[in-house]
């Protein structure tokens, strides 16, 4: 099972393959599809006519949430001469490996806290907890687990993660730097419970 991920949002239903309009609305469902976790993004006729009856019942269900699509405005791609915290993250997960699992735990608590991700859900899935981000502007979904970090191993993790985001994963230097990324892991995340930014959303439906 792949619990890294990052999946965007379809610029068309993924029943009838009809284009979404600008501001129109759409539902996400989210599944475990065994080998991933699946997005499936739905205009509302076919959400009304296929899915909603029985939605949470279905195999796998894992969340349900509703939006209003946006089109992006043309604009040319900045340059990024260093990477953010986010690109880092993106690249982390990208790269699917487990020694960095904690890193990216960090940057996504980091990104929440700075309103940059919010918390669309969270479930455990064999005994590990599981968090499904959404980045506000893109609508991308990113699926980060908990790696239950101890108090001992965070001071490490948190070298680690200063040491990425100023130098990249390659090549990654061995010395720490004077200062520490500082987040602290041990409270609950809080941005699920606040005003979403710009789109209009239900409560995620309960497995």
């Amino acid at each position: 099972m792949n619990n890294w991920n990052i999946q965007s949002r379809a610029h068309a239903c993924q029943a009838c393959e009809k284009s979404f309009a600008d501001k129109e609305k759409y539902h996400t469902v989210l599944t475990d599809a065994k080998s991933d976790y699946t997005r499936l993004d739905l205009c509302v006729k076919c959400w009304e006519s296929q899915y909603e009856d029985g939605a949470n019942e279905r195999k796998g269900f894992i969340s349900h949430w509703q939006g209003i699509y946006e089109q992006a405005p043309e604009a040319p791609p900045e340059p990024i001469l260093k990477a953010s915290a986010e690109t880092l993250l993106r690249e982390l997960v990208e790269l699917n490996d487990p020694k960095y699992a904690a890193a990216s735990y960090i940057l996504a608590v980091m990104l929440e806290r700075k309103r940059q991700l919010r918390v669309k859900e969270q479930f455990k899935r064999d005994g590990q907890r599981i968090f499904i981000y959404e980045q506000p502007k893109t609508f991308d979904i990113f699926t980060i687990p908990d790696p239950d970090l101890q108090l001992n191993e965070l001071d490490e993790v948190q070298h680690l993660v200063a040491r990425l985001l100023e130098h990249g994963l390659n090549p990654l230097p061995s010395a720490a730097p004077e200062e520490a990324v500082v987040v602290d892991v041990s409270e609950e995340s809080d941005a699920a419970d606040e005003e979403p930014v710009g789109e209009e959303e239900t409560e995620p439906a309960q497995s």
